[in-house]
């Protein structure tokens, strides 16, 4: 598979809107509303002391509350962070298991950017090839640890390698979903079937 590294790093963004525990709510809510997002960390320096969203202020969007309220009252302490050289897969695990939708990335205790789920979708979406031109070929290697062989007879047709992913047939067998590059599909079927895999389907 070719394409960007699966560390965090390489999809946060980097330029951080902050805010500081002394700015009011309302400094808050303008910030958001200028920049159109729904994730602010409080920092102090460049180190993250807390976080505001959109849903935890909800409750203070009063004129007469906003700006009084100073954000170091109404700011989420110690929030959920992610370290930057961490994978897509273990911030996909955090933001599903604390339902939050978006994370503060750190670097040696430093902010250095954020992850929202917005980012996390199209990461993942550009690694699976979704957008783009695809086709897809559907194998049962003859043996289990013949996986290899079906990689190597498809590259040897010159079929470039999307993503894979796996699941259980109802024969029992490992079944392989291979996402290619759009590529004529046939030569690579023939290839796999006369070494012995069984190509369930084709889909251009």
């Amino acid at each position: 598979m070719r394409g960007r590294s699966l560390r965090i790093k390489h999809w946060m963004i980097k330029d951080v809107i902050t805010i500081s525990p002394e700015n009011t709510v309302e400094d808050a809510f303008q910030l958001m509303k200028k920049h159109s997002i729904r994730h602010l960390p409080v920092v102090e320096g460049d180190k993250i002391v807390g976080l505001v969203t959109e849903s935890s202020i909800r409750q203070y969007a009063l004129p007469s509350v906003m700006d009084k309220l100073a954000v170091r009252e109404v700011m989420i302490l110690n929030p959920i962070t992610i370290d930057a050289e961490a994978t897509l897969d273990e911030a996909a695990k955090v933001i599903y298991r604390y339902k939050i939708g978006g994370l503060p990335v750190v670097q040696k205790g430093r902010l250095v950017g954020i992850l929202t789920v917005t980012d996390l979708l199209g990461a993942f979406i550009e690694l699976m090839g979704i957008l783009r031109s695809s086709c897809r070929i559907d194998v049962i290697p003859s043996q289990t640890e013949n996986f290899d062989e079906v990689i190597d007879i498809i590259r040897s047709q010159g079929g470039h390698i999307i993503s894979v992913g796996m699941d259980v047939h109802h024969s029992g067998k490992r079944i392989y979903y291979i996402r290619l590059e759009k590529c004529p599909l046939e030569p690579i079927a023939s290839a796999l079937e006369m070494a012995g895999h069984q190509v369930v389907s084709l889909v251009e």
